[in-house]
């Protein structure tokens, strides 16, 4: 059992997040033309669709969304488990000369980011690619900064941060914990 040690955005401020997130895509990219999202998995995915959506309000227009599993990335394969289990990459169309928005819940180390950029470029060469994300907890070992963010939590590296989503969780709310041990 988890025990939070604070709540940092509930259900609404998720929605808020999210809907300034998409009028600052929208902004600094002068419109959504060309433009596509994509949800790193687990719940990058859900939160992908949900910025589609914000951007579908605004525009009134759709923009392409789609899923990226970056299992075979990751510098970490071998400690995650002996056999990782492996979901599929769902983008139905081409990233080249797009611009890719890649679409993740929390930025920590960098890592998940890296491997993301490893497997959009394994795709083709996007025009450009930003990173929006619900949270950014610090404590970075690589040189990689979110364009996006829905907020900025200083966490300490004791600290873990707990997205839940009502597509995946049942419920809309961010936490900060501290794991037992």
């Amino acid at each position: 059992m988890i025990k939070e040690k604070a709540q940092i955005l509930d259900k609404e401020g998720i929605r808020r997040s999210l809907t300034r997130i998409a009028h600052e895509i929208i902004e600094r990219n002068k419109g959504i033309d060309n433009l596509v999202l994509i949800g790193i998995r687990r719940r990058g995915a859900p939160l992908a669709e949900r910025l589609a959506e914000r951007i579908k309000e605004i525009e009134g227009c759709t923009t392409p969304v789609g899923i990226l599993d970056i299992t075979l990335y990751r510098d970490d394969l071998t400690t995650l488990a002996h056999q990782p289990l492996v979901r599929s990459t769902e983008i139905p169309f081409p990233v080249s000369g797009k611009k890719v928005i890649l679409v993740d819940d929390v930025i920590f180390t960098g890592r998940t980011i890296r491997a993301a950029l490893d497997a959009v470029m394994d795709l083709g060469r996007p025009k450009v690619i930003q990173l929006a994300v619900l949270v950014d907890r610090g404590h970075r070992e690589l040189p990689i900064r979110s364009d996006y963010i829905g907020k900025n939590v200083p966490t300490s590296s004791k600290e873990s941060v707990l997205v839940r989503l009502t597509e995946i969780d049942g419920e809309d709310k961010v936490v900060i914990f501290e794991p037992p041990g």
